[in-house]
């Protein structure tokens, strides 16, 4: 008896060891999570996001963003890495292009490329041939080089000037098993080391225009052209910044850069711009309570890496869209409480429809504008 408790001992003590010991990736910082408002007031529960139509995309999964491009038709980013291009209603489905990364939000130029925010490999540009060249994959930091670790979304200026987000500069999807499992260690360190850059066709630098944000996501330009909207998904809300901003840290506040949603009921994801001036924005998960319990306890982020990723608290499935005007106001709440849709990462509107993205659907959705 005296051996088995003992060697029940050992086991205890080496159970403790390594739930409070084992080397994992993260080194959490502790911050102040707002109470979650939960859905009320303008995001008050409805089901306007359900009974989507889908448009079936074979044995391809999670059209992250869509966007029209030129030529009318639509395309997509999926998880296999590869584009699709097809016909609006889905028919005539092709692959436009695979980059041998993982292309998250793109947007057109001018002259008709596709410009993409490749997680893995930068910033591209695919011209309609389906040629692919690397515009950036390195900003200046202090005068030397420093890689763009996980580009994420984009959004082209009528001057040609190209802004993105990289949405950590910690971890890298290619380090650490996809964009999906480099986000979630990101935002459950909070180091806040998410940027916003531009780049510059016309002489081919890249610069940082704000940093300091909790794993950057989505990205619009305002209708002037003067200001940049920046989900900034670990915190909960959206940022409104000057294009103009030179390395600006949102943290230390100042005149050019301000918060204009804070404590929403989700996690914010891409942003697109709709019809009539407004913005779309999609929520790829809701809140979840073990998580903002967690946020002033860098210890016990630490032991939930040390779990079965089964036990890890992602929030579960709760399909959610907001669009929003440019003084912030929220203008239409869409939601499916069953999330038989996955992550609704986004919108982008037409002039009848209203396609959902999604980081791991089976189809792409849409429902009658």
């Amino acid at each position: 008896m005296k051996k088995l408790l003992g060697l029940l001992g050992v086991l205890v003590l080496a159970g403790l060891a390594y739930f409070c010991l084992w080397p994992v990736p993260v080194e959490p910082v502790s911050w102040n999570a707002p109470d979650a408002p939960g859905y009320a007031g303008p995001h008050a529960v409805n089901n306007k996001l359900t009974k989507l139509n889908i448009i079936d995309l074979g044995t391809e999964t999670g059209p992250e963003h869509i966007a029209f491009g030129p030529d009318g038709k639509l395309y997509t980013t999926v998880e296999s890495g590869r584009i699709l291009r097809m016909q609006p209603d889905g028919s005539q489905q092709e692959v436009f292009a695979q980059t041998g990364g993982r292309v998250l939000g793109f947007d057109f130029d001018v002259r008709g490329h596709l410009i993409a925010a490749d997680a893995v490999k930068g910033l591209l540009s695919i011209a309609p041939d389906k040629s692919i060249q690397l515009l950036t994959d390195k900003v200046a930091v202090n005068g030397q080089p420093d890689p763009i670790r996980y580009a994420d979304a984009v959004v082209v200026a009528q001057n040609g000037k190209m802004y993105l987000s990289d949405a950590s500069t910690r971890f890298a999807p290619k380090d650490w098993g996809g964009t999906f499992e480099a986000s979630v260690l990101d935002i459950l360190e909070q180091a806040a080391t998410g940027r916003v850059l531009e780049f510059d066709p016309a002489n081919g630098q890249t610069r940082v225009v704000a940093r300091s944000l909790s794993f950057a996501n989505g990205v619009a330009l305002s209708q002037d052209e003067k200001h940049l909207f920046v989900n900034e998904t670990g915190k909960y809300r959206v940022w409104k910044i000057d294009v103009n901003a030179q390395n600006l840290d949102v943290a230390q506040g100042g005149a050019q850069a301000r918060v204009l949603f804070d404590n929403l009921p989700g996690y914010p994801d891409n942003l697109m711009r709709g019809r009539g001036g407004k913005i779309w924005l999609g929520f790829a998960k809701p809140r979840n309570p073990t998580i903002d319990k967690m946020a002033d306890k860098p210890f016990m982020r630490k032991v939930t890496l040390r779990l079965p990723r089964a036990l890890w608290p992602i929030p579960k499935a709760y399909g959610h869209v907001m669009a929003f005007t440019e003084d912030g106001k929220v203008v239409q709440d869409l939601q499916d409480p069953s999330g038989q849709y996955p992550e609704s990462t986004g919108v982008t509107e037409t002039a009848d429809r209203l396609y959902i993205h999604s980081l791991h659907a089976k189809g792409l959705g849409w429902l009658p504008r």
